[in-house]
């Protein structure tokens, strides 16, 4: 049974050190951070029919227009982020 290895570890050949192994490999596998930005963390809910239809199109009329915020999480996250600040969440 062959050795198990890291992602990393596999990038470069065995017989290659690693020559920088907190930058090209690591954005490899886990993708470029946003340095300003906060993570974000999957939330899960449910909407009216009628607002959820109401957003998609919003954001697809959005995208072909090349306006943004156009996805539905940016745009969800803009429309709660005030409502948070008012009511002395944020």
């Amino acid at each position: 049974m062959n050795e198990r290895r890291s992602l990393t570890e596999g990038i470069e050949p065995k017989h290659t050190p690693p020559t920088k192994p907190d930058s090209i490999q690591k954005q490899f596998v886990y993708g470029e951070k946003q340095p300003a930005e906060t993570p974000r963390v999957l939330v899960s809910t449910r909407i009216r029919g009628d607002l959820a239809r109401a957003l998609k199109r919003a954001s697809l009329q959005r995208q072909l227009e090349g306006v943004k915020p156009n996805t539905l999480q940016d745009i969800l996250e803009e429309a709660v982020q005030p409502w948070l600040k008012k009511h002395g969440f944020l």
